[in-house]
């Protein structure tokens, strides 16, 4: 064998092939440039096949590109040889190259023709489109199904809001109607006894009252349509000043801890619900120990970072103070964690709560911008979790009058009643006459308006409700402030719709009364307003 390859590899007593072209140059070179053009092409192609192989790994059948690459790159290397025998008679190597050349064409002929069944079956271009055109429907049709769904889902839940409302509201009414109806048939028959069955029938519809208030107001909660009047608060000096209150409210046999955390940073929050907020989820700590345990309240700043915002997508990175109410009492299960914050879902027994409560601390704490979190395990207790953003805010004089309040005018003030509903408007006009103040009234701003131009009189106080026909509160506000730069104004609401309040807050610089009104706040806050001293740069809205 080894003779065999010294006498092919012998190349004495050859000639070299640019003899056969007699050595003319246009020749040679002609032979030369074609080869090494070719040459150049054979091995650009095998480098761009591996590339895509190497890139490509999930391409099926991607070893036929490696034979592909094998036999491009021989046939590359005997143009290259076809070159060189022009002047080196190298015939033995380069008959080796082609032999080799001629077996990896056969090996890859042989792989080809058994795989072209399976690359025939392959879809083409075009079923392709028709398949990605099908995927594209069938997602279409489960997006529409998805849709629906969520639609059916969301009509389940109106259906829950909607009767526990209706629930909740006809026992209200009823309480409310059936003492008005007795008070109103007491009248015919007075005496000491009727006047104590009046007082007492009137308590009680007074007090149905002040729950429909309630539970309107934890709806707005839930809701984030509450109008929120937000201040720098401590929470530790919040805590401590309702502490005997707690004690008071969980009883004896719970044992109560309020922890305050150490340079606890400030949050910009409406107090009052706040308060509201953390008597809730005391008064539901109690309940789930059936009065008997442990319960803490405390407060630390906390940091959240990247990790735990792409956890709870709705929480930013960033500096919150947290606070947390922990019982030990009976626990929740997944299910019920799930729907703790819906509104009138409750695991207790019927009668014992509307299950509004969670659903008004959830809306308060959204509507704040914090979290709310629920951690808890079945017999072992609930700790609740929220975290309000931290506020930069330099702290400043507290925004409420210290002044005494002081019920009634000595009659020389006037006040505006704007006001579209006709029974509210009356009662307004004759509770502001009681306290001895002047009174003109008007059922919409364009009206009041009117009034006001036609005959131009001194107003001392604007009391007008924010959603009306025409013209809103806020709108009349401005357009009398035009004409009487240091007016006063009060609004009323039922529901703001954005008129002064935006993202939630009150516009700065604006005073509003929550419907519905009674009597002692009503005088109370008007009193607040007439009494305040007038800014020397002019009165604004609210003001």
């Amino acid at each position: 064998m080894w003779a065999f390859f010294e006498r092919i590899l012998d190349s004495s007593m050859f000639s070299p092939h640019g003899i056969c072209l007699l050595w003319e140059p246009e020749l040679i070179w002609l032979h030369v440039t074609s080869d090494a053009v070719i040459a150049a092409a054979y091995f650009s192609i095998p480098v761009a096949l591996s590339i895509f192989v190497s890139k490509r790994r999930d391409v099926d059948f991607g070893w036929i590109f490696w034979a592909f690459a094998i036999f491009i790159m021989a046939c590359g290397v005997t143009h290259v040889l076809s070159i060189v025998t022009l002047w080196v008679p190298v015939y033995g190597i380069e008959g080796i190259i082609k032999a080799l050349t001629a077996a990896a064409s056969i090996v890859t002929a042989v792989m080809l023709w058994p795989l072209l069944p399976k690359v025939l079956a392959l879809p083409s271009p075009s079923q392709l489109r028709r398949a990605e055109a099908a995927l594209a429907q069938e997602g279409l049709h489960r997006r529409e199904a998805e849709d629906m769904l969520r639609q059916s889902q969301k009509m389940e839940a109106m259906g829950q809001l909607t009767g526990g409302v209706a629930h909740d509201f006809n026992n209200l009414l009823t309480v409310i109607s059936g003492n008005l109806e007795i008070a109103e048939s007491s009248l015919h028959s007075w005496g000491d006894a009727t006047r104590e069955l009046l007082t007492r029938v009137i308590a009680n519809a007074a007090n149905g009252a002040h729950r429909a208030a309630i539970l309107t107001q934890r709806l707005l909660a839930f809701a984030r349509r509450q109008p929120l009047d937000p201040r720098l608060t401590d929470v530790n000096q919040l805590l401590a000043g309702m502490s005997d209150f707690f004690r008071r409210t969980v009883g004896e046999n719970i044992d109560l801890e309020v922890v305050g955390g150490a340079g606890l940073w400030q949050v910009e929050v409406d107090p009052a619900e706040m308060e509201a907020s953390i008597l809730n989820l005391v008064v539901n700590a109690k309940d789930a120990m059936a009065g008997k345990g442990k319960l803490t309240i405390e407060t630390s700043n906390a940091f959240i970072d990247e990790s735990y915002s792409q956890q709870n997508a709705d929480m930013p990175v960033g500096q919150y103070v947290q606070l947390a109410v922990t019982d030990n009492g009976s626990g929740m299960s997944r299910d019920v964690q799930e729907r703790a914050f819906d509104p009138f879902f409750t695991s207790k027994q019927p009668g014992q709560g509307t299950g509004l409560g969670l659903s008004q601390v959830y809306g308060f704490v959204k509507q704040s911008g914090g979290h709310v979190k629920i951690y808890s395990e079945v017999g072992e207790g609930t700790t609740i979790k929220i975290y309000l953003p931290r506020s930069d805010a330099a702290p400043g004089a507290d925004r409420e009058s210290n002044l005494p309040a002081v019920v009634g005018s000595p009659g020389s003030e006037t006040i505006l009643v704007v006001e579209d509903e006709a029974d509210v408007r009356s009662y307004l006009v004759e509770t502001l006459q009681v306290l001895n103040y002047r009174v003109r009234e008007a059922p919409d701003g364009v009206t009041a308006l009117a009034q006001f131009d036609s005959d131009p009189f001194r107003i001392d106080l604007l009391l007008t409700d924010i959603v009306m026909p025409g013209i809103n509160g806020r709108q009349l506000a401005d357009e009398l402030h035009y004409r009487q730069p240091d007016l006063r104004v009060l609004f009323m609401t039922g529901y703001s719709r954005n008129a002064i309040v935006h993202q939630g807050r009150l516009d700065s610089g604006v005073s509003l009364l929550q419907k519905p009104l009674t009597q002692v706040v009503l005088a109370t806050k008007i009193r607040d307003i007439l009494d305040r001293p007038q800014p020397v740069s002019g009165a604004g809205v609210g003001n």
